[in-house]
């Protein structure tokens, strides 16, 4: 019997989260229709805002928890400021932004979620 992947696991290796072995991405962002390598259909997969949010709120309070400590710590110059912050905030929002949605994307999958229909 196959064992499941977490959603976990399989969102940071951005892996089916069916098998764990198939590519989930064949962009940057943008998923593949199924799996190459179990044939799961990921046409359904839509994460939608929610990486966008999460990644906000978690660089943002990296970042300004940071900047808040050198400023009272070192009080810089601001353009010492922007030369440290802002290649940060680029780096980490981009870093976690594929890992993000294809965590939301398992869960969402192995939940067998789908969009809300009205009953007849």
């Amino acid at each position: 019997m196959e064992q499941e992947i977490s959603a976990l696991a399989a969102g940071l290796q951005c892996k089916c989260p069916q098998c764990g072995k198939g590519a989930l991405f064949r962009g940057y962002l943008q998923l593949h229709d199924t799996c190459s390598a179990c044939g799961a259909d990921f046409t359904h997969a839509d994460s939608g805002d929610g990486p966008a949010i999460f990644i906000m709120l978690i660089v943002g309070f990296i970042v300004v928890g940071a900047a808040l400590v050198v400023e009272v710590s070192y009080q810089p110059p601001y353009w010492v400021h922007a030369v440290i912050w802002l290649p940060l905030i680029l780096i980490l929002s981009l870093g976690l932004l594929r890992p993000f949605k294809a965590i939301l994307i398992a869960i969402q999958f192995q939940r067998k979620a789908r969009e809300g229909r009205l009953q007849d």
